[in-house]
């Protein structure tokens, strides 16, 4: 599933290339048709990203709701025949912005919006999240740090790589409670996550290795991985910790994989 870094580029990208435009709105799937003939021809103000969940907002009281979910893709390319099952096209006649396979896809209004937004947790990406209410819940929870950074009610838009990577490289053991974590660890957290997110939004990749641990600074291969981008611990299991030297260690939590280093996050 796309991590928050993904939605906030993509909402970049909408608001880059159609904000103050009029645009086209079609549902070539059909599925979608019906809501998006309220759209068409309507001014595209604005998108805004949320955690992991997006929202397009028209000079209309509607807005479209999207979670891209595990297999979604939102993708802008020219104009051009669409390929493939787009459930929603947005162009202004130069681009087309195709969705594929979203978890969801709806037409709310904007009270409808805030119930939805009203649910989730502090978005490190976002300007106006409240580190101090995240502090407030995680100082009191007896839940491991893991754990809690994967609950969208709290960490909004935070998945598997950016819960695993900053807890490496602060030398936390992803075991450690909430209310274990002093208030440093805690402010260290969320700066680390808020840097290597808005770095993950400019480079459209996840980078979080230091200066000293890329390939090139330590004369090795570059990973290869779907995901892309060079990582401390994310699907490194059974592989030498680069700093060092212990096995990247992985389990299953609450259905999750975990990595971490046994080593260095004690």
């Amino acid at each position: 599933m796309p991590e928050g870094h993904v939605i906030h580029r993509l909402a970049r990208d909408l608001n880059h290339e159609f904000s103050g435009h009029c645009v086209r709105v079609s549902s070539p799937q059909g599925r979608f048709a019906e809501s998006a003939a309220l759209l068409d021809g309507h001014m595209f103000t604005h998108a805004e990203a949320y955690g992991k969940q997006l929202f397009l907002h028209f000079d209309s009281p509607h807005i479209v709701f999207i979670h891209l979910g595990l297999i979604g893709k939102f993708r802008l390319a020219p104009l051009a025949e669409p390929k493939g099952i787009v459930r929603l096209r947005i162009t202004d006649g130069l681009v087309a912005a195709d969705l594929h396979g979203p978890q969801w896809c709806r037409l709310i209004t904007e009270h409808e919006m805030l119930a939805a937004v009203d649910k989730l947790g502090a978005d490190p990406l976002r300007n106006d999240a409240d580190p101090e209410w995240l502090w407030s819940k995680v100082s009191r929870s007896q839940r491991t740090v893991a754990s809690l950074l994967m609950d969208q009610k709290l960490f909004a838009g935070v998945g598997n790589i950016y819960r695993a990577e900053p807890l490496f490289r602060l030398g936390i053991s992803p075991f450690t409670s909430g209310r274990e974590l002093s208030r440093e660890q805690f402010d260290e957290l969320w700066a680390d996550l808020a840097d290597l997110m808005h770095q993950g939004v400019t480079d459209g990749r996840i980078d979080t290795v230091r200066p000293e641990h890329t390939p090139e600074a330590m004369g090795r291969d570059p990973r290869k991985d779907d995901h892309g981008g060079e990582v401390y611990v994310y699907r490194r299991a059974g592989l030498p910790c680069y700093v060092c030297g212990t096995e990247i260690k992985h389990q299953v939590m609450e259905g999750r994989n975990l990595f971490w280093c046994p080593g260095c996050q004690r």
